[in-house]
């Protein structure tokens, strides 16, 4: 067979592949002639972008790495920002492209394409970039591609192959079965001592990140044990389901939790950076741990960046989670409970006037939709969710607001969602400025028939930047943007659209909507906050 049919052949015998997201160009037909007759969808984007970010909202709602097939160059560079969305939150993602023909490689010929090393350009978003030389070495790489989704801290791969290469004979593999492979446990001994911190603890903390999103059970059944005060990142969302009584949700940048961080004598963070996007959203370097932290990563230099470390170990943290609840067989008692719900009372989040146009909006959502999955964009509704909403499971919340923090994601992304699990209902919160960067993939969601709602939040610019040059004492400049006819574009590309002004209105629509179609509800922002206000 040819490498571009063996590569295809791996991916979906070997590798569970389902869903692959590209746009085919001249430097790629041979791969889909090796997707001829194969049981596997392809998803065309509009743009590389939008492929990147659906590839990324598929592996974000289903666990499983999202793939894309992107051509030499300008698909490289278009989908660099998505790779480093999925780098910066650490979503498996592998991305394989084409590159010029070998003979060519570095040699600044003006050849269709070209660029001076497109893999070292890709080193920079991926754990790791790879030009295949010798087609027989693809299962070898490809290997080595699905060993970092399963058993590392998961990213971006990136894997080129040149396009005389794509036709070239190579013999069958000897087997199709996949190995198994199992992520690291953390150290026995230190788990133990950790164990017995926490024993020993007074008032104890737990930091549970993304990392943990494949272990709700184990995560819920630790916390409710060592009775600590728990928050989760934004990533992390679900985690311990609705109104768990020692959850603090995403709320580490607010005062009452700070408070709560900087008093604790012992803290467990597993599975998160406690980096800036999850822990210092308002980006003053307030959030501080004084007490002994322990962590728990797969990523040996992660647990020394950030905070101060007392003991760290590396390892799954399914594995952990599991490791600590065998050396915390008795629940104890820590007073967590009553010290959680002092910290919710003081945040009083469903009355901060911040927060005060997001609370209906998040509530007409929930009670329209409570099965939904909420994929976000930088926008002012997310950024409310983000403190707000609560969900029974992980894997149904995420945006564009951590790590990278692209603008753009929302759309594509939820797109991804949706196609990962199309059993269930996908809101896409985004905003007027964010969704011009891939409202192209409108196309998209009416040609699969996907029945996204699109709740556009629309309050005539950059609402956030505008905040922050007024803190600043800068003008105005740039942000006052001119936005186009959305309901006239949405009925361009096939897509249904209504607007609305007040929760009565938007509860309305959504009721109404297609289930085999997407929607595009644009939310008047200033008509909301009137109605509100009468």
């Amino acid at each position: 067979m040819t490498c571009a049919e063996l590569l295809i052949r791996l991916l979906g015998e070997r590798y569970g592949v389902d869903t692959l997201f590209g746009i085919p160009g001249v430097h790629t037909v041979e791969l889909y002639r090796g997707l001829e007759g194969r049981d596997i969808r392809h998803v065309t984007p509009r743009h590389e972008q939008g492929a990147g970010f659906m590839a990324d909202g598929y592996a974000r709602a289903t666990g499983k790495p999202g793939v894309c097939l992107i051509i030499t160059g300008p698909g490289m560079t278009n989908i660099a920002t998505a790779m480093g969305q999925a780098l910066a939150d650490s979503i498996p993602m592998l991305v394989i492209s084409s590159v010029n023909r070998r003979d060519t490689l570095g040699r600044g010929q003006g050849r269709l394409h070209e660029l001076p090393s497109q893999q070292q350009l890709m080193a920079g978003v991926s754990r790791f970039s790879h030009t295949l030389l010798d087609p027989k070495a693809l299962p070898e790489v490809l290997a080595r591609a699905f060993a970092v989704f399963d058993g590392e801290r998961p990213g971006p791969v990136h894997l080129e192959i040149p396009i005389d290469l794509f036709a070239a004979e190579v013999a069958e593999p000897a087997s199709f079965s996949r190995p198994r492979l199992y992520p690291a446990a953390p150290d026995a001994e230190g788990l133990a001592t950790a164990a017995g911190w926490l024993r020993e603890a007074e008032r104890p903390l737990v930091l549970l990140g993304g990392g943990c999103v494949a272990a709700p059970e184990a995560a819920r059944e630790l916390v409710s044990r060592l009775d600590a005060p728990t928050a989760t990142t934004i990533n992390a969302k679900g985690l311990l389901g609705c109104a768990h009584p020692l959850d603090l949700g995403a709320n580490t940048a607010l005062p009452a939790v700070r408070e709560l961080a900087r008093h604790a004598d012992v803290i467990l963070a597993i599975g998160t950076e406690l980096g800036e996007t999850d822990y210092d959203v308002v980006f003053d370097d307030g959030f501080a741990l004084t007490g002994r932290l322990i962590r728990i990563d797969l990523d040996a230099q992660q647990l020394v960046r950030n905070q101060s470390l007392a003991l760290g170990l590396v390892g799954d943290a399914g594995r952990a989670l599991e490791g600590l609840l065998a050396h915390v067989e008795a629940p104890l008692c820590k007073d967590g409970a009553a010290r959680a719900t002092a910290v919710r009372e003081a945040l009083a989040l469903d009355q901060d006037p911040a927060l005060a146009p997001f609370v209906p909006l998040c509530a007409t959502l929930e009670a329209a939709l409570p099965e939904a999955l909420w994929v976000g964009d930088s926008t002012a509704p997310v950024y409310a969710a983000n403190h707000l909403l609560s969900l029974p499971q992980p894997r149904r919340y995420f945006n564009a607001s951590t790590g990278y923090g692209t603008l753009g994601y929302g759309l594509p992304a939820a797109l991804g969602a949706q196609l990962g699990r199309p059993e269930q209902p996908v809101i896409a919160l985004v905003g007027d400025g964010g969704v011009m960067f891939t409202l192209s993939e409108l196309a998209t969601a009416v040609e699969e028939r996907l029945p996204v709602v699109i709740l556009l939040w629309h309050n005539a610019g950059y609402e956030e930047i505008r905040r922050y040059m007024d803190a600043h004492g800068v003008a105005r400049l740039g942000v006052d943007i001119q936005a186009p006819d959305f309901q006239t574009l949405a009925q361009g590309f096939g897509c249904a659209a209504t607007r609305v002004g007040e929760p009565q209105a938007l509860a309305r629509a959504l009721a109404e909507r297609p289930l085999d179609a997407p929607l595009l509800i644009e939310v008047d922002a200033h008509a909301w906050q009137r109605a509100l206000d009468a």
